[in-house]
């Protein structure tokens, strides 16, 4: 099947592209990824490469290597532009996350809400982690003008979380952990979504074998993550909406 990628230019969350890329693309499915104008790969942000304070905070080694291996994939190196994004050709759609300022491009972009919208209206898989779940927030239902997720059931990055890592870095990062002035989890609340927050979980991360400190929430054939810990959990329930 092919699922759809969008992302911005540069400072996507190196875990929740490259894990959900590894892992689908070893299930047999095929995936096209898309930015605002095309042509150029995407860059992820560069700290969680390095590590955002002293090494720390940032991507597993395990995700690392995917994100080196998913640099070299053809699709990566030639995205599409989201104004060729045609919703009719994609099985399924992932709306990934991340932080740093760059975001901001893809989280939003109108035009890219537009074509997300329309993917919505077929029903198909749709997964959305972290940050990613504002695109479905502020994408609207053309026939009601409401939230794509009023009235569904999410997740997302949860408010614990995203104050914490702000609070824990700005004398360093600044702002960098906190994108926009609302947190995320209050956007998504207000958009009319049931959000679910998941246990209590600041370090620990599920794995490609441990799922314990994972969490995700499935509402038909959507699927949301709260931030890279539930990279793999994410990836494989998104993997079991695409079966027959």
């Amino acid at each position: 099947m092919r699922i759809l990628i969008p992302l911005p230019d540069h400072d996507f969350d190196v875990t929740e592209v490259a894990v959900p890329w590894r892992l689908l693309t070893d299930a047999g499915h095929e995936l096209v990824f898309a930015t605002e104008h095309g042509g150029r790969p995407p860059q992820a942000d560069p700290l969680l490469l390095t590590g955002v304070l002293f090494g720390q905070l940032g991507a597993e080694p395990e995700a690392r290597s995917f994100y080196h291996q998913l640099t070299e994939a053809a699709a990566y190196r030639a995205p599409i532009a989201w104004s060729s994004i045609d919703p009719q050709s994609y099985d399924g759609l992932v709306l990934p996350g991340g932080h740093a300022p760059g975001m901001r491009q893809y989280l939003g972009s109108t035009a890219l809400q537009a074509k997300v919208a329309e993917f919505w209206a077929l029903e198909r898989p749709v997964g959305a982690i972290c940050h990613g779940v504002l695109v479905l927030a502020r994408a609207t239902d053309p026939g009601t003008g409401r939230s794509l997720l009023a009235g569904r059931r999410t997740t997302c990055l949860p408010k614990y979380m995203e104050r914490s890592a702000y609070y824990l870095t700005a004398w360093r990062r600044g702002r960098y952990y906190r994108t926009y002035p609302a947190y995320v989890q209050d956007e998504v609340t207000a958009a009319g979504a049931t959000f679910e927050r998941g246990p209590t979980e600041l370090s620990r991360r599920g794995t490609a074998t441990d799922d314990t400190p994972a969490f995700v929430v499935q509402d038909g054939n959507y699927v949301s993550a709260r931030w890279p810990g539930d990279a793999y959990l994410f990836a494989r329930t998104f993997a079991g909406l695409l079966e027959p």
